[in-house]
């Protein structure tokens, strides 16, 4: 292969190409990507992210400038992918240089070369932070016809880093070009002014891989994420651990048991399909039906493939357990009681191209204004709104009716409030390129055909559902009321048929069973400790049960 060749990325003709050409200080890097640049016959863009600091670097990039051409182009930019689009189809794009780029980076973020090494969460952060921004920038070269070259140094061939601060930008530098290298389909080593092709590992095709953060637990799942409440209510206990109505209601029950009769075809998930996306104004093929809200939150995490998910918690666990199971790296975005549990957007990191929140939220019962959702929603990222218990909303349409929102992704259950956890029923909503790329990563007939007949009857009982949601907020207001009224505990009114209780000490679980009551214990949601459980709406002779365990538990602890 000559230098002035590279090989296509797999696909189409018209996508981009990229190659890497690494080596240490002078030797000769530059001549050979100008020399290709120059062979290539394409439009050419020079991206150089530096900041002249002294003399002697205003000089080096003044006798560079004076090198090229003069009809090429030059772009002085730290955002690669933002310079890549503005390149024109056809052009051939040379970074110059990704040295440059993160030393500038590490600048910016306060954490120049040479000081001190960064603690290790800030420093992971960092890691994540420059390794999304590189993925941005290789996703951006797939989409049009641009060859693109990246230099880039190789520190570890040069003298051994002395100090943290160096030796911390030394490691830097080799988990972004190995971010970068594992995108590109031409890596050369360059030395002496000649270049060596670098093989790429057998089996491994060009393409993002995914990142394993340490810091972030990526691919650990801590066994407190797979804890959900039907696992925490013992014999003879009263279930107060489960957040689902008792149901089916008669009429359901009766439909179902017809189509029993006829179980040897194969689903046909049409119908239902096309009866819940309109529900909510909808096209069937921005609606795809899924075995339950937790295979849409696995889905996505093994289609999508994010670079960096932020989960917003507390909440429902298993989107976390989902992305780490798929090596995602992770990050929390915690919610505060001071804010009534009300998210912030500007707490949600710009890096991340995932976004996970409940709306209502569990087990805070937290309703996030729509704004919030808004503000976070953009080109590039995906928001996923767990809308599970939207069903409990007056309006329960929610994010799902909302087509305008680029990214966003609405998850719907309909198990919660229609007693149908054991049926496993649910959809996503969502743009019809993000449904189809969602629908081609699963398995056929992933929903059965006693689901699909339970969504396309429960699409039609809109006015059923609103008096289900009514009742519960009517039972939601008296449990508030017999828990505000006892001393030493908070209680947080919801949104949705549970609500959050905190205590003075430790144990509030615990202690509740030794009264014959299973609430869900908290500790599991991040965020939260072992002084707080979650308690499903019930009727009010279990509430004031509860209401006088309570009581007993305060007096007890009481000094």
């Amino acid at each position: 292969m000559s230098d002035a060749q590279t090989r296509p990325w797999p696909g189409s003709g018209s996508d981009g190409r990229l190659t890497v050409l690494l080596g240490g200080q002078k030797s000769g890097k530059s001549g050979i990507a100008a020399r290709r640049a120059e062979a290539s016959g394409r439009p050419v863009v020079v991206v150089t992210p530096a900041v002249v600091r002294d003399a002697e670097f205003e000089a080096r990039v003044a006798r560079h400038r004076a090198d090229r051409p003069p009809h090429w182009r030059t772009l002085e930019t730290f955002d690669l992918a933002a310079a890549v689009d503005e390149a024109d189809p056809g052009a051939f794009v040379l970074v110059d240089a990704l040295d440059t780029w993160l030393a500038e980076s590490l600048e910016s973020i306060g954490l120049p070369i040479g000081d001190e090494v960064p603690e290790p969460g800030h420093r992971a952060a960092t890691e994540r932070r420059l390794v999304a921004e590189l993925h941005a920038f290789t996703d951006a070269v797939r989409t049009g016809d641009r060859e693109v070259v990246v230099i880039a140094g190789q520190p570890g061939l040069g003298p051994h880093a002395v100090g943290a601060g160096a030796r911390a930008y030394v490691d830097l530098h080799g988990v972004c070009l190995q971010a970068l290298s594992s995108a590109a389909d031409d890596v050369r080593l360059v030395m002496a002014g000649r270049t060596v092709p670098l093989e790429r590992e057998p089996g491994r095709e060009p393409g993002r891989e995914p990142e394993r953060d340490p810091a972030a637990g990526a691919g650990d799942v801590p066994p407190g994420l797979r804890e959900h409440g039907d696992t925490q209510v013992p014999d003879g206990a009263v279930d107060l651990a489960v957040n689902v109505l008792p149901g089916p209601p008669a009429w359901l029950a009766d439909r179902l048991a017809q189509a029993t009769s006829d179980l040897a075809g194969y689903p046909d998930d049409g119908p239902a399909r096309a009866a819940a996306a309109r529900r909510h104004g909808r096209a069937p093929g921005e609606c795809l039906l899924v075995d339950g809200a937790a295979e849409a939150f696995w889905l996505i995490a093994q289609v999508l493939r994010p670079r960096l998910a932020a989960c917003v918690h507390p909440s429902f666990t298993e989107p976390e357990a989902a992305l780490r199971a798929n090596g995602v790296p992770v990050v929390h975005v915690q919610r505060s009681a001071a804010r009534n549990w009300l998210l912030d957007p500007a707490d949600v990191p710009e890096a991340a191209d995932l976004v996970v929140l409940g709306r209502p939220d569990n087990p805070t019962g937290a309703l996030d204004p729509v704004e919030t959702v808004e503000r976070l929603a953009r080109p590039g990222r995906t928001v996923l709104v767990d809308e599970a218990f939207a069903e409990f909303l007056d309006d329960a349409d929610g994010f799902a009716a909302r087509g305008d929102l680029p990214g966003v992704l609405s998850v719907r259950s309909l198990t919660k409030i229609w007693g149908l956890a054991g049926l496993r029923v649910g959809y996503v909503l969502g743009a019809e390129a993000s449904i189809a790329r969602l629908a081609a990563g699963r398995q056929p007939w992933s929903c059965n055909n006693l689901a699909l007949t339970a969504v396309e009857a429960l699409a039609g009982a809109e006015d059923e559902r609103v008096e289900r949601a009514r009742e519960v907020a009517r039972g939601r207001r008296e449990l508030v009321d017999e828990i505000s009224a006892i001393p030493g505990y908070e209680v947080w009114d919801a949104a949705a048929n549970f609500v959050l209780v905190r205590g003075s000490e430790p144990g509030l679980r615990d202690r509740l069973l030794e009264h014959g009551l299973a609430a869900r214990r908290a500790d599991t949601f991040p965020g939260l400790d072992d002084r707080s459980v979650r308690v499903a709406v019930r009727d009010r002779e279990t509430h004031r049960r509860l209401g006088a365990a309570l009581r007993t538990i305060g007096e007890r602890s009481a000094p």
